[in-house]
């Protein structure tokens, strides 16, 4: 498989300068905007919009309200991100280029999510954030085909970006049922605690695929892992506490989180004694 590290690296041109300060400009601005939006400053809360279909307890599929302190960790990722690919030694580096532009991408999507939340137009929002994911998804293949040069670039980078589409993934999942719900399409033949313990088996197989799809990479594979894992076992806990309480889903949630969570180090573990043998 060819690999943008057997492509020779280009001298630096004035193009890459452009791209350097636009991301790192871009960036900031759409993490702020998102924090504006989402009521970090005092306006109204994500879960508190759209008459509460995306709180806590909307759905069984409603991470508890915990689960979004993952963002403090993926925001501080991406501002880090925004810096490091803003160094002058990294402006002609083959991978930045290949991932920068969709990272900023990515990063504005998310605003325009809140964006779209704050509005209540809940169906806008599912579109959105699945749009987010195939971003994310684009940006996960260009890094598994190329190593990081430097424990700062795979940190920043690759660390970043798994935590990121592991917990927008499990968002996906919240942010359908939440728009079904309020379109009153009904339990849609399984019931709610059938679509419940599906959906979350769906966010374990999703980390075990991509962790077979990208073992070369533990760096961003094993933290999609852990971001998917970290949202179903907020899951499982809301199901247990509060007014919407169930205990089949909540079992299913823990199971799969586990599962999210321990399936893509074992993988990328056999994957590399594989390559030693």
């Amino acid at each position: 498989m060819t690999t943008l590290q057997d492509t020779p690296q280009r001298p630096t041109t004035a193009r890459d300068r452009v791209r350097q300060v636009v991301v790192a400009v871009g960036a900031l601005l759409a993490i702020l905007g998102a924090a504006v939006g989402s009521g970090a400053f005092g306006g109204q809360p994500i879960q508190e919009a759209a008459d509460g279909a995306l709180s806590a307890d909307a759905t069984v599929l409603a991470p508890d309200t915990p689960a979004f302190s993952i963002w403090s960790v993926i925001y501080t990722g991406l501002v880090l991100f925004a810096v490091v690919q803003a160094l002058p030694g990294r402006a002609a580096d083959p991978r930045l280029r290949s991932v920068a532009w969709w990272i900023l991408v990515s990063m504005l999507l998310n605003a325009a999510w809140i964006g779209v939340v704050q509005a209540g137009w809940l169906w806008a929002s599912v579109a959105v954030i699945a749009g987010l994911v195939a971003v994310l998804s684009l940006v996960l293949v260009r890094l598994v085909r190329t190593p990081a040069p430097r424990v700062l670039d795979a940190v920043v980078t690759d660390v970043t970006v798994g935590l990121y589409l592991g917990w927008v993934s499990v968002a996906t999942l919240a942010n359908t049922a939440a728009a079904l719900k309020a379109a009153d399409v009904g339990e849609l033949g399984l019931g709610a605690t059938g679509w419940g313990v599906a959906l979350v088996a769906v966010g374990a197989v999703l980390a075990l695929a991509v962790a077979r799809y990208g073992a070369v990479r533990p760096a961003v594979v094993v933290p999609v892992g852990l971001a998917i894992g970290w949202g179903l076992a907020w899951i499982a806990v809301g199901r247990t506490t509060g007014p919407l309480t169930d205990q089949t889903v909540a079992v299913a949630a823990g199971v799969a989180a586990a599962v999210a969570v321990v399936g893509p180090v074992v993988v990328t573990l056999v994957r590399r004694r594989r390559a030693r043998a």
